[in-house]
């Protein structure tokens, strides 16, 4: 007699909440992120046995109490380290870092630029609400001029740092955009991260409801994120707006971007075609903003390489074959030795 046993039930974003209290501000963008981010781990069918969160500190950094896999809450600007101990230890873990934008980009600036660059494989969200919430309001490295503050009461002089830039900069080969509330995007968007082999470095715009309150709100409000926004798909036309009706194209004065009308002479056929692999043009897309460009949105550059822990171990096992002693013992008697008589 055969038995048939029915295939196990498909896991759900519920079954990756953990049993903690969720405790972020009431309208924190935190509660969207991580919806989101459970969606994606259930989409993904993630195993929680194999799947790691890791955050340093911040709001943020509570990441990993609320999710049911596996998860190390670091010290301040440490996560990346931290993260690329664990994935050279054990590369089949699914290793995700979670941290904000002072604790990436401040303190913790230069071990993203090492985990970037290194090109370790995992998926780095940088929670970007432009300003430092746990400890109470102070501006952060991606604060605007003129952001008032407690430690700015006067405004903030300091240029900020453009974190998707950033990520560029320090030879990223995946970096994307998405923002809390634009659920679906976001899904997508962390799902191609994690497609990715190498290091992933997702920049998810959030709102700070007690201290930075609608820095983001022209890209999620339905009057004007139509305008405010244009969501970039490799092969397809740069074209945003309402209805569509406008788009970006190289100016003739020079190597940089133009935003058009379409019409009136101006086809969809005049505009540039997103290609994800095009560093260059990857720089001109993350680099806009506010007032005179749309925000770029989705993900922007893609151009895998080998990832650094698979050259790392295939390094090691290299040596190991080339080894001429395969033992402590042997290598501890290699060479003259001494007996000592009594």
């Amino acid at each position: 007699m055969n038995i048939q046993t029915p295939p196990p039930a498909k896991r759900t974003a519920k079954d990756y909440a953990s049993d903690q209290e969720v405790r972020w501000c009431p309208g924190c963008g935190d509660y969207a992120i991580i919806k989101g981010v459970q969606r994606t781990l259930a989409e993904l069918e993630a195993d929680p046995a194999t799947t790691m969160f890791i955050s340093g500190i911040g709001c943020a950094a509570r990441f990993p109490y609320y999710l049911s896999t596996y998860g190390f809450h670091t010290i301040h600007g440490r996560a990346a380290a931290l993260a690329t101990g664990v994935k050279l230890t054990n590369p089949d873990l699914d290793i995700w870092v979670v941290s904000g934008d002072g604790d990436s980009l401040s303190i913790g600036g230069n071990h993203l630029l090492h985990v970037l660059r290194r090109n370790v494989d995992l998926q780095y969200l940088l929670f970007n609400n432009e300003i430092y919430g746990l400890t109470k309001g102070q501006y952060s490295p991606t604060s605007r001029v003129g952001t008032r503050s407690p430690s700015t009461p006067k405004g903030s002089l300091d240029t900020p740092v453009s974190a998707a830039l950033f990520a560029l900069g320090a030879s990223a080969r995946f970096v994307a955009r998405g923002a809390d509330v634009l659920q679906q995007p976001l899904v997508d968007v962390l799902k191609r991260a994690h497609a990715h082999r190498g290091a992933s470095f997702v920049e998810i715009l959030q709102n700070c409801i007690v201290y930075n309150d609608g820095v983001f709100g022209h890209l999620t409000d339905r009057a004007t994120k139509d305008d405010a926004l244009i969501h970039v798909a490799h092969g397809a036309p740069l074209v945003f707006g309402k209805d569509g009706g406008k788009g970006l194209r190289l100016a003739e004065s020079g190597l940089k971007l133009e935003v058009v009308q379409l019409g009136d002479g101006i086809a969809e056929s005049d505009l540039l075609v997103h290609d994800e692999t095009d560093r260059t043009l990857a720089t001109m897309l993350a680099g806009m903003d506010a007032p005179h460009f749309p925000v770029a949105m989705g993900v922007i550059y893609c151009d895998p390489t080998e990832s650094y822990e698979r050259t790392v171990h295939a390094e090691l096992d290299a040596a190991a074959a080339a080894a001429k002693t395969t033992s402590i013992d042997d290598l501890l008697r290699r060479g003259h030795t001494w007996e000592i008589d009594e």
